[in-house]
């Protein structure tokens, strides 16, 4: 039986985009600056790259924060304190709670019979801001911030840090579930664990990323969970 679910946050619990949409804009208007949507579009491209850049150990989660505010002031001539917006952008995002429709109904259901555990890449006090201000906190049997770890997916060692704090761990009974196939899939999959790709997309998986099952709605999960056993 399925007794531990990892979840990821955003793009999977969370709608991220709108969350980024919003958040980035509070933040470039309070330093003067109108964002457009052309600019907005290409901050969430270039966030993406550098989130990418993190997964393959390029850049650090320091380089982060900063990079991808250099690379977008650098592409429409703006005046800005990278690490001025990028605190500021922080802010408004932990204010941020958009859950995705069935998603907290999903964890209602899900820990009735199982501990579920988020499992996220986020900022710290962003990730439990948003948390609390969702109030799915009492679903949850813990929270995983690769921040507080000291390790990101997809790397084996984030996960070992998950399972030493699941009491009476077995990886058979466990499953990870999120939208990405390089962190969530991957990672997941490198540690021993049976995944499950939140795909809404209906998008095809490479064969060296497949994951054990897929869904398109958040309300597969729970019969997924049950037929896995």
């Amino acid at each position: 039986m399925i007794r531990n679910v990892l979840l990821d946050a955003d793009d999977t619990l969370f709608d991220f985009h709108l969350s980024e949409r919003e958040a980035l804009a509070a933040a470039l208007r309070s330093f003067g600056v109108e964002p457009t949507p052309q600019m907005i579009r290409r901050y969430s491209e270039i966030n993406g790259e550098c989130w990418k850049m993190l997964e393959k150990k390029q850049i650090t989660r320091a380089d982060l924060l900063v990079l991808r505010y250099e690379r977008l002031f650098a592409e429409f001539g703006l005046m800005l304190s990278p690490s001025a917006v990028s605190d500021r952008y922080a802010e408004e995002l932990g204010k941020q709670c958009h859950l995705f429709e069935g998603a907290e109904s999903l964890l209602r259901r899900l820990s009735q019979n199982r501990r579920v555990y988020i499992a996220s890449n986020g900022h710290r006090q962003v990730q439990r801001e948003r948390i609390r201000r969702a109030g799915i906190g009492p679903y949850l049997s813990g929270i995983f911030i690769s921040q507080e770890l000291g390790a990101d997916k997809p790397e084996r060692a984030f996960f070992e840090a998950c399972f030493a704090r699941i009491p009476d761990f077995r990886p058979e009974e466990t499953v990870m579930v999120g939208d990405s196939l390089s962190s969530d899939i991957a990672g997941g999959r490198n540690a021993g664990i049976r995944t499950v790709w939140y795909n809404p997309g209906g998008l095809v998986p490479p064969p060296d990323m497949a994951p054990d099952a897929e869904i398109h709605r958040l309300c597969e999960l729970p019969a997924l969970l049950q037929a896995m056993g």
